[in-house]
């Protein structure tokens, strides 16, 4: 039944993605964030419902008359300059062929990123665009904090199988990313029901990050937490809430999750930490040795055993930073930080130009909870190999999209301030006595 379905409501977007194409990036981000077809059991389960949709939205975005064009904007060039490296280290891989199936993969990310940003155009579309991206995780966030509270945290969660996300450390990742989302919804909502709902899906998802028993979720949510601490206009309401919150939330939570947490402060006598500590030695050694890189699919024993310090284990990098810096080198590593260095810069443009304007509050708004995403992110994903998760570039392009309604509104009111300075009758000069 649920294959059956899926396949009615992905066939049954098709007409309406050929009459509005942005239509088409809303379905591909529920199908590839969500993957709703992996809760199927037959013949959708592996049915390239993403390719199908992938292919009809860059079809109608080519026949439709609305305006397509790709910002060059320094985000955007980036992102290509990141994509066109990414193809360079995948030529000079350490194993070719690997590489070419993960080049693959992370190239369609890419493409329909850049398909984003072109197709995102006003406030309606970023609005749907957040609502799915949103909604595509907080299914699983609502379910895994439901899971959690009735559970007593005696269980760890775990994400949806056959994706990015299935590990419980990667999906922590991705709730405590969405959860600033959610809260955006929650400021942006007008109904009480609605912001009932936003801020439970909320407290659910951070319930559910904390259920997966990963210390980089505990990590993010403290850095998340301190950055809202330190942008909100209320630091001593807000700094209240949260030394209140925290010990609820701490006692609530088993003895073997707390015994776990404390690992942290003991890090060298804890296997899993110092084996990620030595796949990092293994990518920077890697690094210095190939200036392009390892490419992909570099995380077996020859490698390891040409760089790493203790040749007999191998494991994932569990960094996007040293994920970066071993498969791509030091320039590909640059510039992953330049771009997010540019969205923050954007981002932080957003809030300031939108700060007097309550008609885009919504803007800086979003802005803002999308820099708290990436705070998030940042902390958590230098624990972990997810370089290439979707759900950040999705909102890299949300700013660029956001950035660029700014820039137009602005640019706007100053032709118009021009046209009316123009239009203006000449004033008399005064007449000499």
């Amino acid at each position: 039944m649920r294959d059956v379905v899926i396949t009615l409501i992905v066939l049954g977007s098709i007409p309406f993605i050929f009459k509005r194409p942005s239509l088409g990036i809303v379905m591909w981000v529920w199908i590839s964030v969500m993957n709703p077809h992996r809760l199927s059991w037959g013949f959708a389960f592996n049915f390239p419902f993403a390719a199908l949709i992938a292919a009809v939205t860059i079809v109608a975005m080519i026949l439709t008359k609305q305006p397509r064009k790709l910002p060059m904007t320094p985000i955007v060039i980036t992102l290509i300059l990141f994509t066109l490296w990414m193809c360079l280290t995948t030529a000079a891989a350490m194993w070719p062929a690997e590489s070419a199936v993960m080049l693959n993969r992370v190239s369609k990310t890419m493409l329909m990123t850049l398909v984003t940003i072109m197709l995102i155009k006003n406030a309606e579309d970023v609005k749907w665009l957040v609502w799915t991206l949103a909604a595509s995780i907080g299914y699983y966030g609502v379910k895994g904090g439901i899971f959690t509270v009735m559970t007593g945290a005696s269980s760890i969660v775990w994400g949806p199988a056959g994706t990015y996300i299935e590990g419980n450390n990667e999906v922590a990742l991705a709730f405590i990313t969405i959860i600033p989302i959610m809260y955006y919804m929650y400021l942006q909502a007008t109904n009480k029901w609605m912001r009932m709902a936003m801020l439970a899906s909320c407290l659910l998802c951070a319930a559910a990050a904390l259920g997966s028993y990963s210390r980089g979720a505990l990590l993010g949510i403290a850095a998340m937490a301190f950055f809202l601490w330190l942008k909100s206009p209320k630091k001593a309401v807000v700094g209240i809430v949260m030394v209140c919150m925290i010990p609820i939330a701490v006692a609530f939570m088993p003895d073997k999750w707390g015994n776990r947490m404390e690992t942290i402060n003991t890090y060298e006598q804890d296997a899993s930490a110092m084996g990620r500590i030595k796949a990092w030695h293994m990518a920077f050694n890697l690094a210095k040795d190939r200036p392009l890189g390892g490419g992909f699919e570099i995380y077996n024993k020859i490698t390891f055993a040409m760089y790493a310090p203790v040749p007999e284990l191998f494991l994932a990098a569990h960094s996007i930073y040293f994920q970066a810096l071993g498969e791509h080198g030091f320039i590909g590593l640059f510039i992953y930080l330049l771009l997010g260095g540019l969205t923050w810069r954007k981002a932080t443009w957003i809030v300031k130009m939108t700060a007097t304007r309550p008609d885009y509050k919504w803007a800086g708004n979003l802005a803002l909870m999308i820099q708290v995403s990436l705070v998030g992110f940042a902390t958590g994903g230098a624990f972990l190999s997810l370089l290439y998760y979707d759900v950040p570039y999705y909102l890299i392009a949300c700013v660029v999209s956001v950035g660029g309604i700014i820039d137009k509104v602005l640019a706007d009111e100053k032709a118009a301030a021009r046209n009316a300075a123009k239009a203006a009758p000449p004033q008399a000069l005064p007449i000499a006595s």
